[in-house]
């Protein structure tokens, strides 16, 4: 058994042995390679001039005195002189608190991946801080590179002015690869400061950053927006800095240089730049250097808020107590006025007759309302013919005789058992009388207000209900939707997002420019000012209904209140929206601010059309579905017309065929249809009127409108295919405002040439608003920033606060719009008070 198990034994060891003469030997670990180590003591101030191969490494070791109450930068600058792309030199530098490493060339990216090579590089290092009174710091610089031969040169120097004093500019270079940056500690007493940076030069384009301090210090093209606030920047940059976002009431000015100019608007260059390159290959910029400009200033305290906010309170209130005043003196007028009239209707003690009324007390009669130079009145009344063509004595008296007998034998129009509008239109006696009034030649305002007052009151406040629910559908996305831009703007630090007018933006807890929005705080207060106007002039109209009152049953213009109260809503709303605009202005949401104008405009002129035509004027659907189809084109024509030729011919053909259509809408009252046969009905009338026999047009001051009308629109039509203009929403706008002020002026002058006059409220009104516009156009026009551009471009409008420091020339241009707007209401709400006396068959129609 003994011999068995030796055997085994044997056998075994046997086979491990003959497993090892099978298997493959060991490799061979290399020998750690030795790497040449020579340690330099090096002084401030020294180029040194040596070289380093992948054997040998080189370490300058360097120290410095650090005090706690005083900054010192230091730079270190190298420059490789071998020409060695593929094996770069790598350069790091040890400090207390951080470590810094690049390589030379320096490889920085730009667009699409394309790749800039620096051969010289320079870098500010991030100083640590220290809690002694003085402190001696050491940093060491190790160069080395796998290349076989190297040549460099390195210097470090000290910063000069490294620390940023207040209200002192302060210039330097910078390049792509040569960044700067600065360090400001807040003095006592001062909460914010403003930085701003001034180049004469627009490109190469550059980034201001802000950044707090901390080691490492985001300086490179490729990462200076990881961190802080930062902006592009050509000729302008500012950006307001709080202290209480910096726990060290201090931080870093960084100032770089980028690779390309696309970013700020600057041409992109071919690449590569020479036809051998390869696209892989980097591309040496050579000198892009930038010269630039850099001053701290304090930003203004807590108590030019305060002084700002009441300032703005102050104005708009005013108008608040300059109203009631007014509204207290016209009441006591008014009850003069009646208590004179009670009395002059009593009989005399003496003679038991009634006293006669003066003439200049009730009003001046028309003693020659012939509708300006087309002869005399409406045929519908032969009385109103005769009174037109009587003496003056008669025509005196008919308001305060003639007109206010007959009044009580008329029967009431609103006495009528329906009150839809659709029951009184479609009945087909109705509707032969609607063409017969209708195409008269000389029409008064009776003939256009045959409906019941109900049926059209319930018509126009829809107006104000769908306008109050437009605002609400539009205003809670809008607000949730600026809220967001202006949160990624804090967080991201990136403020190339919101276009602000950079110079005059004051901060306000999140909101980046509350200047901006506090100055739309008069259209609301004016808006809602003229909403409680209209319901004081409804209340009395009402109480006026009531008692029965002639002069409200069956004188003057039709009161119909509901357009005026969608237009107070609209100038409120525009407010809203023109705030919420400015919490981040930019390319994607400038309809918030154009989109209410569009509908005042729009409800401005309905108004207008609505004095003289009350049954015909457009319903609110159609009116709301056209001011839809504006607002469309005006998203439309921003996104997609900047320079496309098709879009134009599109927009001008749709333009010149809606001005066609409306102007026959207008001319023939309503009464036209468009179907096939309208063009054998066009061809007819121009058979009958032009060829056949050559006869003026029926409606001659119709016609003069609609001729300058179509005259102006053809040629803003005209002006936008020849030039384009990049601001596609103001052209809009300006279509709009012209159409307006054309209709207005030929109101006032068609207002005027019927005999009719302007008192003194609206004529004091007008005055007044126009030379507010006026102002106020010229501070819109000034132009602080625009979104049509890149952000960087638009700053370079950017100016300084010219209001209290702190308000800019776009919030005054918002207080005076909105007065103006304000007082454009007012004149459409008081023009034709002259008429309240005057019996309806005897206003004319324009």
């Amino acid at each position: 058994m003994p011999g068995s198990g030796a055997a085994a034994l044997a056998r075994a060891l046997l086979a491990g042995a003959l497993l090892l003469l099978l298997l493959p030997p060991p490799p061979v670990l290399p020998q750690p390679h030795r790497r040449n180590v020579t340690e330099t003591e090096a002084q401030f101030n020294t180029t040194y001039t040596d070289w380093v191969d992948a054997d040998l490494l080189h370490i300058y070791a360097f120290n410095h005195s650090v005090r706690r109450n005083a900054t010192e930068g230091v730079r270190v600058s190298v420059n490789v002189l071998s020409d060695h792309k593929d094996l770069p030199v790598l350069f790091v530098v040890r400090q207390k608190e951080a470590v810094v490493s690049f390589q030379v060339p320096l490889i920085l990216r730009g667009l699409y991946q394309r790749k800039y090579a620096y051969q010289e590089v320079s870098r500010t290092l991030c100083q640590p801080q220290t809690k002694a009174e003085v402190e001696t710091q050491h940093f060491y610089v190790d160069v080395s590179t796998l290349s076989l031969n190297a040549s460099y040169q390195l210097r470090v120097t000290r910063v000069e002015n490294f620390v940023l004093q207040t209200n002192e500019r302060f210039s330097f270079n910078a390049t792509a690869s040569q960044p700067q940056y600065f360090k400001y500690e807040f003095p006592e007493g001062v909460d914010s400061v403003i930085v701003k940076v001034t180049s004469a030069m627009a490109f190469p384009c550059s980034v201001i950053s802000i950044q707090d301090i901390l080691c490492p210090v985001y300086d490179l093209d490729n990462n200076v927006a990881f961190i802080g606030m930062y902006q592009t920047m050509t000729k302008k940059a500012a950006i307001t800095v709080q202290k209480k976002d910096f726990p060290s009431h201090s931080f870093y000015v960084v100032v770089v240089v980028k690779t390309e100019d696309e970013a700020c608007g600057g041409a992109l260059p071919y690449y590569p730049l020479s036809k051998n390159a390869s696209p892989d290959e980097p591309v040496d910029q050579h000198n892009r250097q930038k010269m630039l400009e850099v001053m701290v200033s304090p930003a203004i305290t807590s108590e030019a808020y305060v002084s700002s906010v009441l300032f703005c309170l102050s104005i708009f209130l005013s108008f608040y107590v300059l109203t009631l005043l007014i509204a207290c003196w016209e009441s006591c007028r008014q009850h003069k006025r009646r208590g004179l009239l009670s009395a002059m209707d009593s009989p005399s003690l003496d003679t038991g007759h009634s006293r006669s009324i003066p003439d200049s007390f009730l009003g001046r009669g028309y003693d020659s309302y012939g509708y300006g130079s087309f002869g005399n009145g409406s045929s519908s009344s032969t009385e109103g013919v005769t009174d037109s063509l009587g003496s003056t004595e008669v025509s005196y008296s008919y308001v305060g005789e003639r007109s206010l007998e007959n009044v009580a034998g008329r029967p009431r129009l609103d006495s009528l058992s329906s009150v839809e509008e659709d029951d009184y239109d479609t009945l087909a006696d109705i509707d032969y009388d609607k063409n017969v009034i209708r195409t008269k030649k000389y029409l008064c305002v009776a003939d256009l207000a045959r409906k019941d007052k109900r049926v059209l009151r319930k018509k126009y406040q829809i107006y104000f209900w769908n306008i109050a629910t437009i605002a609400v559908f539009y205003a809670l996305p809008v607000i949730q939707l600026v809220i967001t831009y202006q949160t990624v703007v804090n967080v991201t630090g990136n403020q190339d997002i919101c276009y602000y007018n950079f110079l005059c933006a004051h901060p306000l807890g999140n909101l980046s420019a509350f200047n901006n929005i506090l100055s739309n705080l008069g259209y609301v207060l004016l808006g809602l000012l003229f909403l409680l106007i209209i319901l004081q002039r409804e209340i009395n109209y009402n109480r006026a209904l009531m008692r029965n009152d002639a002069h409200a049953l069956e004188c003057g213009i039709p009161k119909h209140f509901g357009l005026f109260y969608a237009m107070g809503t609209a100038l409120m709303m525009e407010g809203l929206l023109s705030a919420c605009y400015h919490v981040c202005p930019n390319y994607t949401n400038f309809q918030f601010d154009t989109s209410f104008m569009y509908m005042i405009a729009g409800l401005c002129m309905l108004k207008l059309y609505q004095k003289r035509h009350p049954d015909i004027n457009a319903s609110a659907y159609s009116a709301y579905a056209c001011l839809a189809l504006v607002i469309f084109f005006s998203v439309v024509g921003v996104v997609f017309g900047k320079g496309n030729t098709a879009f134009w011919i599109v927009f001008s053909v749709i333009h010149i065929l809606a001005t066609l259509l409306l102007s026959t809408q207008l001319y023939y009252m309503g009464r036209w249809k468009l179907d096939s046969g309208i063009l054998r009905r066009i061809l007819h009338v121009l058979y009958t009127d032009c060829v056949r026999q050559c006869s003026g047009p029926m409606y001659v001051d119709r016609m003069v409108l609609l001729v300058m009308g179509n005259i102006i629109n053809w040629s803003l039509a005209a002006y936008g295919l020849i030039v384009r203009p990049n601001d596609f929403a103001s052209y809009l706008l300006a279509i709009g405002i012209c159409n307006l002020l054309l209709y207005f002026a030929f109101y006032i002058i068609m207002k005027l040439r019927s005999g009719e006059r302007i008192k003194l409220i609206p004529l004091l009104c007008i005055i007044s608003t126009s030379v507010v516009w006026g102002f106020a156009l010229f501070f819109f026009f000034q132009g602080l920033s625009t979104w049509q551009k890149t952000p960087a471009e638009s700053r370079e409008h950017n100016r300084d606060c010219i209001l209290l420091d702190f308000f800019d020339d776009h919030d005054i241009w918002h207080f005076l719009s909105s007065i103006a707007m304000f007082g454009s209401f007012l004149v459409l709400l008081t023009l034709d008070d002259d008429l309240d006396c005057i019996q309806r068959d005897k206003i004319y129609v324009f």
